[in-house]
């Protein structure tokens, strides 16, 4: 009964709250008129980051306005709740977030957002309504996820002859608690024309928009790019009933890229990635709600912890922001490695304090399958050699010694990026390195992109492929299946934590039960 709200809610779909009578918005304002020229929310709305205590509103204007959020327990919203949000402009296209705080946990929460003409507080907006659930107090209200990343990628886009993104419109039938976005959240860097011939014949129809012609250099494109996602009806439904916590990769800015990196592509006019970069991340920060990055700040982050109840904790890993040059990973010291040394030491802090039960590490890169970039340099973390960790490897290698030395039980790796699925068990007998206690790493995605072959594991870490589902060549469309998205449930009473592999439109394909309180299983 506790997700009776929210199906109900949305059951007339994104606006289902159009209808409703909107009172004054601001102390001493008229009521909402049916006036010409109101600001409209067409992007629909999203919330990020949810706690037991809060939540991160979004939405985006077609014009200058105030953001109202009003929030009450039921979808009547009988005693509501309001929140004066920022004014939205250009400055930020016309996005803004809103925090909410006090909320009660474990409770259904129903809102809806106004936009407010700021030069006349009569001319307000169609009301967009969303839900999310706060994190629950209690253990036995148990805790289901799903997870997945690459949307958009290698040409393939909104096809509505497929019926658009419908790896969202499926897990939003799954009704989770949040949705965990694993990066490569829009391909800046890959242009989307308007038709795709396919192996047998047929024709993969886009929507097309200007600013998805070319790859993404200004900021304008790169805000383009996250809007073009936005066009899909599955993905604004799915935002407003499933909160997200997002991570972000290279595609969001560039393949592969890392900082200071000068590119040598004839298709940027902009060579320097850091400035492509920070155009990216400042578009990211504008249409994704994260807590410890906000449109505008100079300052903020994309690595942080999302404390989900008693139940779980969520570690939002970086590795893209610090890492060092992609290079062959040879190197027998490398203290900045893929997280940085200060993202490092705050992931073994926030590991060392954590009390949750479960603790699932949201890598945006895979541990043990080699990822190349180009014939001799690696993308990812695993450099190809079965020896002793070497690069990027010997940081993966401290922060394991150090959950095993300080006996932290409960952790799961949780990534996508090779855009298949699978199930990886790392294990120390079968490993060069071996002061670790055994672990599991799943892979999921791609949520809507090419699919593509297997990687090779990497024997550093003694990682065993328990399953596996990829396709035999590379960047197999969407209509011809292979995407992928991950299922995590943590049981209320027993808090046995089940991983669930699934397919879209083909049900679960791999099922792994963990048991809780163990240092390695």
């Amino acid at each position: 009964m506790r997700n009776t709200g929210r199906r109900a809610v949305l059951a007339g779909g994104v606006g289902a709250a159009a209808g409703l009578a909107v009172p004054g918005v601001l102390a001493g304002a008229a009521p909402a008129l049916a006036l010409s020229g109101r600001p409209a929310a067409r992007w629909g709305v999203q919330v990020g980051d949810v706690t037991g205590s809060s939540g991160l509103v979004w939405v985006r204007s077609d014009r200058p306005a105030r953001m109202i959020v009003e929030t009450a327990a039921t979808e009547s919203f009988r005693d509501a709740r309001r929140w004066e949000g920022p004014l939205l402009g250009a400055d930020s296209d016309f996005t803004g977030t809103t925090a909410l705080r006090g909320l009660p946990p474990g409770e259904q929460v129903h809102y809806r957002v106004l936009l407010v003409d700021p030069d006349d507080y009569r001319r307000t907006g169609e009301p967009v309504a969303g839900t999310f659930r706060t994190a629950p107090a209690r253990r036995r209200d148990g805790v289901r996820f799903v997870w997945s990343g690459d949307l958009a990628g290698q040409g393939w886009g909104i096809n509505p002859e497929l019926g658009g993104f419908r790896s969202f419109e499926e897990m939003r039938r799954r009704d989770p608690d949040f949705f965990l976005f694993s990066g490569d959240t829009v391909y800046a860097d890959g242009p989307i024309a308007e038709s795709v011939a396919l192996p047998d014949g047929s024709v993969y129809r886009n929507v097309t928009t200007p600013e998805k012609a070319k790859v993404a250099e200004t900021l304008a494109e790169y805000r383009g790019n996250f809007r073009y996602n936005l066009l899909d009806e599955n993905l604004r439904r799915f935002n407003a009933q499933v909160p997200s916590i997002v991570q972000w990769d290279d595609h969001e800015v560039t393949n592969n890229w890392y900082p200071g990196e000068i590119l040598d592509d004839a298709r940027y006019t902009e060579k320097s990635v850091d400035v492509l970069a920070g155009r990216a991340r400042q578009a990211f920060a504008e249409y994704f709600p994260l807590s410890t990055l906000r449109p505008g700040a100079r300052e903020g982050r994309v690595h942080r912890v999302v404390r989900y109840g008693p139940l779980l904790d969520v570690f939002v890993l970086d590795m893209r922001t610090h890492r060092n040059a992609n290079s062959p990973g040879r190197q027998q010291d490398d203290p900045q490695g893929i997280l940085g040394r200060e993202q490092l030491d705050w992931l073994k802090g926030q590991l060392r304090r954590s009390r949750a039960v479960w603790k699932v590490i949201a890598a945006d890169m895979p541990l043990g399958l080699v990822v190349p970039d180009g014939t001799t340099n690696i993308e990812a973390i695993a450099n190809a050699d079965p020896g002793a960790p070497l690069g990027r490897e010997l940081q993966i290698a401290e922060l394991l010694r150090f959950i095993k030395h300080r006996r932290i039980t409960g952790t799961v790796w949780l990534t996508a990026d090779v855009h298949y699925t699978s199930a990886q068990h790392y294990q120390p007998s079968r490993a060069v390195f071996k002061d670790f206690e055994p672990f599991w790493e799943f892979v999921s995605g791609p949520l809507n992109a090419g699919a593509f072959p297997a990687n090779a594991l990497d024997g550093t870490f003694g990682p065993e492929r328990v399953f596996l589902k990829a396709p035999e060549r590379a960047n197999v469309s969407p209509a011809e299946g292979y995407q992928f998205y991950g299922e995590v449930e943590i049981d209320g009473d027993s808090a046995e934590l089940t991983v669930r592999l699934r397919e879209v439109g083909g049900g679960v394909l791999f099922t792994k039960l963990l048991r809780p309180g163990l240092v390695g299983q």
